[in-house]
């Protein structure tokens, strides 16, 4: 459980439920209920971008391990997000009109209030998920397919995506659950402990050199700072780990984390949605397996314990993990 307090009172209590798996052994770890069915939202975009990378798209299009890494993000729209995105339509000829995902102001509070204050009116390229759209279109012109629609569940890119996640998860596609994500991609719901055990393949993919999985793995460790942005968790977790290891932030609540010298995956879902639970949560599996030690917690300790503030920026409690796996 993640807990709130404001003074020295619990306020508010948030259940978690955690799987940890291997690619041999199966689940090895968990908390709560590992078989937890739920919408994966964003934490799963490195499997997204798997379809392009395995047909050959990264070197077709000459992109870069930033703007690799941009197809697995979560962005916050600050500038160097927007460049790389549209540096990938461009070398795939395709304009921002093509993109399906809504406009919304960049998560990243200093570019959007300069936005505002320029008088700029965000595009659908300032979208967290564009860069992952940007890579799906890509993908489209690579395999010659109609990029109208791309987003849809009909489509043959949204098909593949779901054959990578079976595959990977080792489940049936009537196994998983679809909805729309906030995006307008599909979404999936899958149980936890099956998440937890695609991406402990995809570290053991990694740890064996497999050249897919390796260069997305790669690109996002390389270039964390393309996956999420300035002050988010998994740019500055995956900095600060002296042991390489990729987390993927998806809405309301989940996370997806892999360390491929453990060959070790996780995957966590508050039950309640709440995203201040789940960052605290996922630093703290990941330093019970031993994947951080206590300096780099210590590093990342305003998202391990984070305070809570008034609005006269008084600290009036913090957040704390219970954790019991």
């Amino acid at each position: 459980m993640v807990e709130a307090l404001r003074g020295d009172v619990v306020e508010s209590i948030h259940r978690v439920h955690v799987a940890v798996a291997h690619p041999e052994q199966g689940l090895i770890a968990s908390a709560g209920n590992p078989a937890h069915h739920s919408f994966v939202r964003s934490s799963i975009k490195m499997f997204q971008a798997l379809p392009f990378v395995e047909g050959g798209g990264v070197e077709r299009f000459q992109l870069t391990g930033e703007e690799l890494a941009l197809c697995t993000a979560s962005h916050g729209g600050e500038p160097f997000h927007v460049a790389a995105a549209r540096s990938i339509l461009a070398k795939a000829k395709v304009t921002e009109s093509a993109l399906a995902c809504g406009a919304h102001l960049p998560l990243h509070e200093p570019t959007a209030n300069a936005m505002l204050c320029a008088g700029e009116a965000p595009g659908r390229i300032h979208n967290n998920c564009s860069g992952k759209h940007s890579g799906m279109l890509a993908h489209c012109v690579q395999q010659q397919w109609v990029t109208n629609g791309y987003h849809k569940a009909t489509h043959p890119m949204q098909q593949r995506v779901l054959t990578t996640l079976t595959k990977w998860m080792r489940i049936n596609t009537e196994d998983v659950s679809l909805a729309v994500d906030g995006c307008g991609l599909p979404t999936f719901a899958i149980a936890l402990d099956a998440v937890a055990e695609g991406c402990a393949r995809f570290a053991a993919a990694v740890a064996d050199g497999d050249p897919a999985p390796s260069a997305i793995f790669n690109a996002m460790v390389a270039h964390p700072e393309y996956v999420a942005g300035t002050d988010r968790l998994d740019t500055d977790l995956m900095r600060a780990a002296s042991t390489p290891l990729f987390a993927k932030v998806g809405a309301e609540g989940f996370y997806c984390a892999a360390i491929p010298s453990m060959k070790l995956g996780v995957a966590l879902k508050v039950e309640d949605g709440n995203k201040r639970a789940a960052e605290p949560a996922i630093l703290a599996v990941l330093k019970h397996i031993d994947a951080i030690g206590a300096s780099e917690l210590d590093r990342l300790s305003k998202y391990a314990e984070p305070e809570l503030l008034n609005t006269r920026r008084e600290v009036v409690g913090h957040v704390r993990t219970s954790l019991e796996i």
